[in-house]
């Protein structure tokens, strides 16, 4: 499961990327700093339940916090996206094909208005931020119209004078960028189209195009630079109808995890505050510096990084984390590890699909499941909850 850093340049995104995932990315104040896509680990919090169960947990494809389970995902950082990407102009090819496989993306928006559409640094409150929202979703639009235009007539003259559903024709066209026939067959049943695929106009694929992107890879927008943001513009991204916003400073983030892992400060990721070690020696400039992140904090409640990550992950792809084990009493696998793994999986997910996510050999061999809270038997199509923990029993 892989979110796209996206935007048009010189917004954050790299700044973002790093605060989230601590790795490096090249950093600078003009357009297209960023060519290559970057990608890291970042990861979202959850209850670990070792302290629930009265043990001590022995992670393996995680980490353990003071009793959160800090789960990885992929952040992919990509070139910036100008108007007219979808054409080509800019880095536009690039940017598009990186994103084929991001399963949602966080888009970072210059709240202060200080960037103007091709990522030139413009005065403060100069340039509209809610432009970026529009137009980025229009070049993604017109990306996936234009794969789908590409041949558009034998497939729908296919599609009609076989009975085939139009819908398979959009996914096999679609396959290559990470869209499930379930999101394709979704996306269709909300729109009103004619029963004749030949006929429908190039405006009809947009809608399409639209529709399917809605479903496949929903966005999330970061109000980026929002210590510099005026309260009418961060008023206006935040109102903004069906869209997720969150106000955003990566500037902050960065440098308290910066501070965090030099040991001057002890601060954890999405909180709202944090401590200045003593002997940590901040000059009276510093200190200021790390009083305002503070009054940032105490408005916002985070920076904002770690909340987009989190809200992708839990709200837009609806993710739950599911622990298995191998030994519902001792909670351990087979090598006696403790809690040893956690996954992510779509709400909804049963425990043969947990079992798939394990091991193929665990879901064609499926008996059973057994909850290590309740210790009760489950059969294949047992929905689970976020934080449950299971066992899989199968035929070896």
């Amino acid at each position: 499961m892989d979110l796209g850093i996206v935007g048009k340049p010189n917004v954050g995104k790299s700044t973002f990327f790093s605060a989230a995932t601590l790795a490096k990315a090249e950093i600078a104040n003009y357009p297209f700093t960023t060519i290559e896509a970057n990608k890291a680990m970042g990861y979202v919090r959850f209850p670990c339940p070792h302290e629930e169960f009265g043990v001590q947990c022995t992670p393996n494809n995680s980490l353990c916090e003071d009793g959160t389970r800090l789960i990885p995902v992929e952040l992919i950082d990509v070139a910036g996206l100008v108007p007219g990407a979808h054409t080509g102009k800019g880095l536009g090819n690039r940017f598009l094909d990186d994103l084929r496989h991001a399963s949602a993306l966080i888009h970072i928006v210059d709240a202060s208005g200080s960037t103007d559409a091709e990522g030139n640094t413009v005065k403060e409150g100069e340039y509209d931020p809610l432009k970026d929202v529009e137009f980025l979703k229009e070049e993604v639009a017109y990306w996936v119209q234009s794969i789908l235009a590409n041949g558009w007539e034998k497939a729908a003259r296919a599609a009609e004078t076989t009975g085939g559903r139009i819908e398979l024709a959009i996914h096999e066209r679609l396959t290559g960028l990470g869209i499930s026939e379930n999101q394709v067959f979704h996306a269709m049943h909300s729109l009103d189209l004619s029963d004749k695929p030949r006929s429908w106009t190039a405006q009809d694929l947009y809608s399409v195009a639209e529709a399917i992107l809605q479903e496949s890879k929903p966005i999330i927008i970061a109000a980026n630079k929002a210590d510099k943001a005026s309260s009418e513009n961060l008023k206006r991204l935040i109102g903004l109808k069906d869209m997720l916003v969150l106000p955003c400073c990566s500037e902050y983030e960065l440098a308290l995890r910066r501070a965090a892992k030099g040991k001057m400060i002890d601060y954890v990721p999405g909180a709202g505050d944090f401590t200045i070690n003593e002997e940590a020696g901040f000059n009276k400039a510093q200190e200021h510096g790390l009083e305002t992140i503070r009054a940032f904090l105490k408005e916002h409640g985070s920076t904002g990084v770690q909340p987009c990550i989190e809200k992708a992950t839990y709200d837009l792809l609806k993710l739950i984390p599911v622990y298995p084990v191998e030994d519902d009493t001792h909670l351990t696998d087979k090598e006696g590890r403790v809690l040893p793994d956690v996954h992510l999986l779509p709400q909804g997910s049963t425990a043969l699909d947990l079992a798939a996510k394990v091991h193929t050999d665990l879901a064609k061999g499926f008996i059973r499941a057994i909850d290590a809270r309740t210790k009760r038997i489950v059969g294949h199509d047992h929905e689970l909850k976020a934080g449950d923990v299971i066992r899989i029993v199968a035929k070896t």
